[in-house]
């Protein structure tokens, strides 16, 4: 990856939770220097953005409603879109930001790796950036790391893979208020099933990473599932933001599995609850050698997503144009500038 010369240009669009602890990191980068900023939020527009974002200084930068006048009025280098998890909903956002040729690194989850349903939109994001020459990441913690890119590079180990699982279990009383609302948390058994019948509760990601996986392992998939399960509280917990009751949904459980040849070969087990005795993330993988790795206390969800989407940006400045995964991409590492 060539080096550049001085900071990179960025701006933001999507100020939610995410999006703002993305704005902290690149402030406290020298790398960077923040041009622009984008929301819909009334509250938010017309403010500045260290404001907005808690950076705790002010950045005079003020946050705009348009996104083509604050890039056209700007000229970022890239930006970094924080807005939805559906990457139907998303694309008319990337198409925006294409048609002015800048660069985009994401945290739509159902860009870390479109499944068969989202091809359509991922092949016309790929032929947009390839015409406007820039190219287009989606990364995160999950899916973009914990559960795809990182056993994925375990791999590189092994003469043989018989079959990847991956375990990831939160503690969500650290997390985001939208996360733990995500989740479940508060929820009558009733309302749960509700909600997962909809699509409102729900971790979006498994079958992201499965096909990940699968891609880079060369294997042919014949179907993958996604199944989802409340997990009750036993006695009252609680958070920062919310109290749970015994016999209340405090979280979820939910596992993806990927077969082929009729049998199971890549399972990820996620767990996502408001007093969770033990936070981990865990890979084993079945082969030659099989390998077993387990980061005590995991991977913290919200840090490490704005984390990998400030790290990732000047690999995509970098990048060939095109749609972009976390599979192809240049190993993640941390950038200071």
């Amino acid at each position: 990856m060539a080096m550049r010369k001085g900071p990179v240009r960025v701006l933001h669009y999507g100020l939610g939770p995410i999006g703002a602890a993305v704005v902290r990191q690149v402030a406290s980068r020298r790398g960077f220097r923040i041009v622009g900023a984008v929301d819909i939020d009334p509250a938010k527009i017309g403010r500045d953005l260290g404001e907005v974002a808690n950076v705790g200084r002010a950045l005079r930068v003020k946050v705009l409603d348009d996104p083509r006048k604050a890039i056209k009025a700007s000229k970022p280098d890239v930006v970094v879109l924080c807005t939805q998890s559906s990457l139907k909903k998303v694309t008319p956002q990337v198409e925006a930001i294409l048609k002015l040729k800048v660069p985009i690194v994401s945290t739509t989850e159902e860009l870390a790796y479109p499944t068969s349903g989202n091809m359509k939109y991922a092949r016309a994001i790929h032929r947009m950036a390839k015409k406007a020459k820039v190219a287009v990441l989606g990364t995160g913690v999950n899916p973009g790391f914990t559960m795809d890119a990182l056993p994925i590079t375990l791999t590189g180990v092994c003469e043989r893979v018989d079959a990847i699982r991956v375990d990831r279990v939160q503690d969500a009383r650290i997390r985001r208020l939208p996360f733990q609302q995500k989740i479940g948390a508060g929820l009558t058994r009733e309302q749960f099933q509700k909600k997962v019948d909809d699509g409102s509760v729900r971790h979006v990601g498994l079958a992201e990473s499965i096909s990940m996986i699968a891609g880079a392992m060369g294997w042919k998939l014949e179907k993958i599932t996604d199944e989802i399960q409340p997990r009750i509280a036993a006695e009252t917990v609680a958070s920062e933001f919310l109290a749970v009751d015994p016999g209340y949904v405090c979280g979820i459980v939910q596992d993806g599995v990927g077969y082929r040849n009729g049998r199971p070969i890549i399972t990820l087990h996620m767990e996502a609850y408001l007093g969770a005795p033990e936070s981990f993330d865990a890979v084993e993988i079945t082969g030659s050698p099989s390998l077993k790795m387990k980061i005590d206390g995991g991977v913290h969800g919200d840090v490490a997503t704005a984390s990998i989407t400030v790290n990732s940006i000047p690999k995509v400045v970098a990048a060939v144009p095109g749609l972009h995964t976390m599979r192809d991409m240049p190993i993640p590492s941390y950038f200071g500038g």
